[in-house]
């Protein structure tokens, strides 16, 4: 068994052993399985309206109730969760992991003017609020790549590509993904320029690797272990950053249903005081998948930290 395999197997090992993180990942996985399953498990359709079962409180037909329009709140959630985990992921494997461990790769082992240049920006991009910067970006974006599609409806005969959403998918994964890869391309470059020196890296050099031998075959593999635990706990605030954008209408738009917009429906202090199940339902599930990211990306900081893994596996003399 290789070292490194070997170093996985350990921490697979050592993550098992922490309840908490066992039961974050159950639930992550729960909830991500039924919003992606929505079309087969959701009980309605996100926009049939019941008018005899208009702000029902939750029963065995509706389980978590029905808001305003008699719309089933529990269908609803599974569609809107299935929105969230559709753009996060899309905008952490864009933005995130190939456009910010490209870049990190690059201006660590590069250095120079390229290190200067790419640093720059970053930097620049991240002298203002992040959020801040998402909200213009989206509201910039928004009409028009909302023309384009009517355009390609229009002229190649594609219809219902509005209806769809894809447009709304488009202008918040471009929105996250824009600044989506400052952080990780920082953690990139300084794991980068701390093992670039090392002797085995020396020695592909003087074989004659390639360039992209080794950042991706020598480095990348030596820099996993922070950007595991740097993605897992960014996640959290991909969804949080999704979800605001939904709530001040520039997300996912009706009739599409998003947290977000559920979110903001359900905000308002008359709502509370008739209608709680119109919060509690998504409330709790934005709830649960912030607080299981980070809880996870505690534990995995935990397992993955070099001087932990070091005192757990050395053995102790007698």
């Amino acid at each position: 068994m290789s070292q490194s395999n070997s170093h996985l197997k350990n921490a697979v090992q050592r993550l098992m052993k922490k309840k908490i993180a066992v039961l974050c990942i159950l639930i992550l996985i729960i909830i991500y399985v039924s919003g992606l399953l929505a079309s087969i498990i959701a009980p309605y359709d996100y926009t049939a309206q019941d008018y005899s079962n208009i702000k029902k409180p939750p029963s065995f037909e509706h389980i978590m109730g029905t808001d305003r329009a008699g719309r089933d709140v529990f269908t609803r959630v599974l569609w809107g969760v299935q929105n969230t985990a559709i753009i996060t992921f899309v905008a952490l494997i864009t933005g995130g992991l190939v456009i910010g461990v490209g870049l990190g790769l690059l201006a660590g082992y590069k250095g120079g003017k390229i290190d200067s240049f790419i640093m720059r920006i970053g930097e620049i991009s991240s002298s203002f609020p992040d959020i801040l910067l998402v909200i213009i970006l989206a509201a910039t974006l928004r009409p028009r790549i909302l023309d384009f599609v009517r355009y390609i409806e229009d002229s190649y005969g594609f219809s219902g590509l509005v209806k769809s959403g894809i447009a709304d998918y488009l202008v918040v994964s471009l929105a996250l993904v824009s600044f989506g890869w400052i952080g990780t391309a920082r953690l990139m470059r300084a794991q980068v320029l701390s093992i670039k020196e090392n002797q085995f890296v020396e020695s592909a050099r003087s074989i004659g690797a390639s360039t992209n031998r080794i950042l991706f075959v020598h480095l990348l593999p030596n820099s996993i272990s922070p950007l595991i635990v740097s993605v897992t706990m960014g996640m959290g605030a991909l969804v949080g950053t999704e979800i605001i954008l939904s709530w001040l209408g520039l997300g996912i738009q009706p009739p599409r249903p998003s947290l977000g917009r559920m979110l903001l429906e359900g905000g308002s202090i008359s709502v509370i005081r008739n209608e709680p199940w119109l919060l509690i339902g998504p409330g709790t599930i934005v709830f649960m998948m912030v607080l299981c990211w980070n809880l996870l990306g505690d534990a995995l900081n935990d397992v993955l930290n070099p001087v932990s893994y070091t005192h757990l596996t050395l053995p102790t003399k007698a």
